[in-house]
């Protein structure tokens, strides 16, 4: 007789199922997994075809009960969307997971796989796994239905500059484009003189007006318009225009100021030179090199408009120049700038070479003027100036001529330089080359390989400006002097 030298392992015993009498482990039921799940169905009440709309249009799901969301094929946002459609019959069980089941694209179908738990009988835990199938159903989303009715906007901003020459719009322009300020307009529509901005809802719009009055000198106004009236609900639907005005003064202007605003400037003469636009306007005397900066509400409370429009340049060639130095400080005088040197020039026309007019004037461009050199300006001696503060000055207190940079563009006959930085920022140029009228550029081989179109239109931003048609970190800047080759 032989004994056991281990422990006795002990073994589960089975029982018979009570429905079909097959052995099975003991649990709570005492039934087969077969006939449990005949007895109990515990994804009762979770339906197994749910509708979800589509916008074809923007390509939006409905997330009820009024939103509208963007979703990919078998993202994340879509599976929790579908989710949140039996989210009420999934609260009495379980879910242990969820995911898509393939589906071709344009079925308008989607299947998720369902796995859920649930406490049965006697507390016997079953697990079960199902397919719920979503039928896309097409919806207009409100925004598009909008649209096709030609009524899809909520409010517009009105972006008008009353001048001929729009150069603080082209600087706006470009500031937009820099910064995408557009990226939430409907439409954008062009009229004569400015642009509209068309938005959906009317933060965007308000937005956009923030922008505008942080970039440039403006002053803005705001209306409404009852469209329909709910009395039940107490809803309104309104459509707002917002009207922003920016000021009439562009760069190189030859502006006349009144008399309080150029004392409260530290005694400047009221003949100056607009020298930039940026969110206020910069101005320099061509008299003193003193210069001042004028916000959109100083301008606003003491206007003054432009003596005279691009138009009414005229070319002039320098005879002498002499620089001014040591230059006396008024009492209760501004500051002065430090990037210009005043000159005395005596200039004739180009067009009265035959004949010994001459005009002395003074002006802020000596660190670029020598004799010989071609500058344009303004003839204030000869023209009608049609302004109310330039009328009541004294005539020995306007000058003759008012000299301003020429426009930055390419012309025959003079020198021009172009610079090229690939990096942002990166002032150091990389080559240069001084090209004449008769000759091509040195450089288009450089253009071209790095991928840049030819030399495009410039518009007339001053000597330093940003292309944004050209690729992302690429500077070009353009430099060019008034002497005859």
């Amino acid at each position: 007789m032989e004994y056991l030298k281990g422990p006795a392992a002990s073994s589960p015993g089975c029982v018979l199922c009570c429905e079909c009498g097959v052995p099975i482990p003991p649990n709570p039921a005492n039934m087969c997994v077969a006939c449990l799940r005949t007895q109990v169905d515990i994804s009762e009440g979770i339906p197994k075809q749910v509708s979800i709309n589509f916008c074809k249009q923007c390509e939006r799901y409905l997330q009820p009960p009024g939103t509208w969301i963007q979703c990919a094929l078998e993202s994340r946002e879509l599976l929790t969307l579908c989710l949140k459609k039996i989210k009420a019959s999934l609260s009495k069980v379980r879910l242990i997971e969820a995911g898509f089941v393939w589906t071709e694209p344009h079925s308008k179908r989607l299947k998720v796989k369902l796995t859920i738990q649930k406490e049965v009988l006697n507390g016997a835990i079953l697990q079960q796994v199902f397919v719920v199938e979503y039928v896309v159903q097409p919806q207009m989303c409100d925004a598009c239905h909008r649209v096709e009715a030609k009524d899809f906007w909520k409010a517009v901003v009105q972006v008008r500059q009353k001048t001929l020459h729009k150069k603080t719009f082209y600087y706006l322009e470009q500031l937009i484009l820099k910064h995408r300020a557009h990226q939430n307009t409907l439409r954008i529509k062009e009229i004569h003189d400015g642009l509209d901005f068309y938005y959906a809802q009317k933060q965007h719009a308000q937005k956009m007006v923030d922008f505008l009055q942080c970039t440039v000198p403006c002053r803005s106004k705001s209306s409404q318009r009852l469209i329909s009236h709910d009395i039940h609900s107490n809803t309104y639907n309104y459509k707002s225009t917002f009207s922003v005005e920016i000021v009439p003064i562009c760069k190189d202007n030859v502006v006349c100021l009144s008399p309080k605003l150029a004392q409260s400037l530290g005694n400047m003469s009221q003949i100056c030179v607009c020298i930039r636009v940026t969110s206020a306007i910069h101005l320099i005397d061509p008299n003193t090199l003193q210069i001042a900066e004028i916000d959109g509400n100083t301008y606003w409370r003491y206007p003054f408009s432009s003596l005279c429009h691009p138009k009414q340049l005229e070319e002039f060639i320098v005879m002498e120049c002499s620089l001014v130095h040591n230059q006396k400080a008024v009492a209760g005088a501004g500051m002065r700038s430090n990037k210009h040197m005043l000159a005395e020039v005596w200039v004739q026309k180009t067009s009265e070479m035959n004949t010994d007019n001459q005009y002395f004037c003074r002006t802020h461009l000596g660190h670029l003027l020598n004799p010989g050199d071609l500058v344009l300006g303004f003839d204030l001696a000869n023209c009608n100036l049609n302004d109310e503060y330039a009328n009541k000055m004294s005539t020995h207190r306007v000058p003759d001529v008012v000299s301003v940079p020429s426009p930055w563009e390419l012309s025959p006959g003079r020198e021009r330089y172009l610079l090229f930085c690939e990096e942002w920022g990166c002032l150091g140029s990389l080559w240069s080359g001084k090209v004449r009228s008769n000759e091509t550029f040195p450089f288009e081989n450089a253009l071209k390989g790095a991928g840049l179109p030819p030399f495009p239109r410039i518009r007339d931003f001053g000597p330093f400006f940003l292309i944004n048609h050209f690729p992302q970190n690429a500077l070009v800047f353009l430099i060019y002097l008034f002497r005859p080759l």
